[in-house]
């Protein structure tokens, strides 16, 4: 069976370049979602690989679209070898039912993990000058205002995390640091 996985982050995107992508191909099942490849516990996702069995073939439009990361690119293919699923990438045209498509993905993730790190070490290396300089003295520190009452109110369950973070204009992990610098100083 070809089955498609087609994948965008945001209701607001559109996934009408992967469709296209496909319909050159005979699929017989598209599992589709908008959701981030942030990690592989995507509803869609899942039950594509549930569904999968030998002898089927994954496509994807580019890998991208599949995994967010290398690690977790690499993860769902070892997933699906050990099935007996193949995958194919329309955009790195990838197959990874051949020998060269093995080598060109494990090629390609080597790379990918090669950048990754040396632009971390750059971006550490930079701040590390900056910091020297006097130049980099990290994010602003957000207060807000009275937070002892919309402290408060989260407590007594009066507004959700996700309430108060949108209310007081900051992030939810920005709002759980505030919180938890709030516990620490009471």
């Amino acid at each position: 069976m070809n089955i498609a996985y087609i994948r965008v982050s945001t209701v607001e995107q559109n996934e009408a370049r992967q469709v296209e992508a496909i319909k050159q191909y005979k699929i017989d099942k598209v599992y589709q979602e908008k959701v981030s490849a942030k990690n592989t516990d995507r509803p869609k996702l899942q039950e594509m690989l549930d569904f999968a069995r030998e002898g089927d073939t994954i496509y994807v439009a580019d890998f991208s679209r599949l995994a967010g990361s290398t690690k977790d690119l690499l993860e769902l293919v070892e997933l699906l070898e050990s099935k007996g699923v193949q995958l194919v990438s329309i955009k790195e045209q990838i197959d990874t039912s051949t020998a060269t498509g093995r080598l060109m993905l494990k090629m390609i993730s080597a790379i990918n993990d090669f950048e990754r790190e040396n632009m971390l070490e750059r971006q550490r290396e930079g701040i590390a000058i900056a910091k020297s300089e006097g130049k980099y003295k990290g994010r602003k520190e957000v207060a807000i205002q009275e937070f002892e009452k919309h402290y408060q109110r989260y407590m007594n369950r009066e507004v959700s995390k996700s309430q108060l973070a949108k209310e007081l204009g900051v992030s939810r992990p920005t709002l759980d640091k505030l919180i938890k610098k709030h516990q620490q100083v009471c």
